[in-house]
């Protein structure tokens, strides 16, 4: 399509709107992964909800593609596509915290660290996340792991309510007692439904967390991973850790001795009450005993942040993930054999925690289907060099291949890239045919595809 073509979408948006040609539009169709490289027909990039609505309707009725970028953080790069209108929400950050109730608005553009920087203040925190770079709305939609999942559940558990653009331009809320059954597909049915312009999230007491990782060397892997296994099934929900294969950076708070070798660990965050996690932690800091112990206090947002500059935009990425429910003894063997080998410096697998009070949910409860599950894997093939992409992606599939059929069924959608349909439908388990009626009923042409999709019952060729 020409400029022209996109004549009156521009004439509408208070946003920017680029083109291919422009300057700014290389830069603009970037996302996190470096591995994702397309180049859409246009971007518009929005400022307000009445620039939602002109361009999905403006993409509607000229029959586009769309992509939806919130944080541009999603590991398959479903922000951008190709040939297509990108609906970029970036510059709608604005978050607004309410601390006597408790909770906080937040634009579908936002990151966490947007959020932390205006929750903090107020000793309160949102669940989320591991990095403050990761978008609000991907991880959100997908579920949303982090930190504090243990204590106070995934993110979708804490999610009041939402503002959405459907896919016919209407404007509509959903909760608890509005359109209830898009609420509930919102939560942990990703980007299927329409384009979240606003989030309510409800905030808890959190600001100084006792955090940090504990390192050992690789060939204590097996012991420790099985002494991790056992020990978070029953630790206080206040600590919260994930199991970790890494190559240590040179760069401080790592000790020059261990830099750039391949070790495990857990980086742990425990929020529960000051003068109980030293007793807390004890365990934690004391298993092996490891080569390092770096676990101390520091304010939320440090937490957060602490991979920042670890993983900075535009390495190229290759995620492949999946439920665990047990760590049996030959499972532990094929991760020691892989994590051992890790092809880059930035490559790892993690096994973040599903328990605690995200079991106390029903299944049924959200869309998120897997209250049953023990962790969460994924195993990240990273590197910044686009010569290496073939070594990583082959570590990385690899090692899927060998554990795989330890896993539960299923993965994280947040984690997936190139996933089948047979994959996305075990994701969802039995909340996948009730996704498919919701899909049905908001947007019946799926028109919001490019995502992990689930297909509207039309589309599908099956019952709904």
């Amino acid at each position: 399509m020409s400029a022209e073509a996109f004549s009156e979408l521009k004439a509408q948006l208070r946003g920017e709107l680029i083109l291919p040609g422009d300057s700014g539009y290389d830069a603009a169709r970037k996302v996190y992964n470096a591995m994702i490289d397309r180049r859409p027909r246009a971007i518009a990039r929005c400022v307000d909800v009445a620039d939602v609505i002109a361009s999905v309707n403006h993409a509607r009725e000229a029959g586009l593609l769309v992509s939806i970028r919130g944080g541009g953080h999603n590991a398959g790069g479903l922000g951008v596509c190709d040939d297509g209108l990108v609906i970029d929400l970036s510059r709608m950050r604005g978050v607004r915290v309410d601390p006597n109730a408790r909770t906080a608005r937040v634009e579908g553009g936002c990151t966490w660290g947007d959020v932390d920087h205006a929750t903090h203040p107020f000793g309160l925190a949102a669940p989320a996340g591991i990095i403050s770079t990761t978008g609000v709305a991907g991880l959100t939609l997908g579920g949303g792991l982090g930190h504090l999942s243990r204590k106070y559940g995934l993110t979708i558990d804490n999610l009041l309510g939402a503002d959405v653009v459907l896919a016919d331009g209407r404007f509509v809320t959903a909760n608890a007692t509005e359109n209830a059954d898009l609420f509930w597909a919102l939560r942990g049915g990703g980007g299927n439904f329409g384009v979240v312009t606003s989030f309510l999230f409800r905030l808890h007491p959190v600001h100084t967390v006792w955090a940090g990782p504990t390192l050992w060397h690789i060939d204590q892997a097996p012991a420790a991973m099985r002494w991790y296994a056992n020990f978070i099934r029953t630790a206080p929900e206040e600590l919260n850790g994930f199991f970790a294969f890494l190559v240590v950076p040179p760069a401080p708070p790592f000790p020059e001795h261990l830099h750039l070798k391949t070790m495990c660990g857990v980086v742990w965050c425990y929020c529960g009450p000051a003068d109980q996690a030293e007793e807390v932690l004890k365990p934690a800091v004391s298993y092996g005993p490891p080569a390092l112990a770096g676990v101390g206090p520091m304010p939320y947002p440090v937490m957060q942040s602490m991979f920042d500059a670890l993983y900075v935009p535009g390495m190229r990425w290759y995620w492949k993930p999946d439920f665990v429910k047990e760590l049996s003894d030959d499972a532990i063997k094929k991760h020691v054999q892989h994590g051992s080998r890790l092809p880059s410096m930035f490559s790892t697998m993690h096994l973040y925690p599903i328990n605690g009070a995200v079991h106390r949910v029903g299944a049924a409860d959200t869309a998120w289907p897997r209250r049953d599950v023990t962790w969460a894997q994924v195993i990240v093939g990273v590197d910044p060099d686009a010569a290496n992409k073939d070594r990583i992606v082959s570590w990385a599939k690899g090692y899927w291949e060998a554990t795989h059929p330890y896993s539960a069924g299923g993965a994280y959608v947040n984690f997936m890239m190139d996933e089948t349909q047979e994959r996305i439908r075990a994701s969802y388990g039995e909340n996948y045919h009730r996704l498919v009626s919701i899909k049905q009923k908001y947007d019946p042409t799926n028109f919001f595809r490019v995502n992990q999709n689930i297909r509207p019952a039309t589309a599908a060729g099956e019952s709904a």
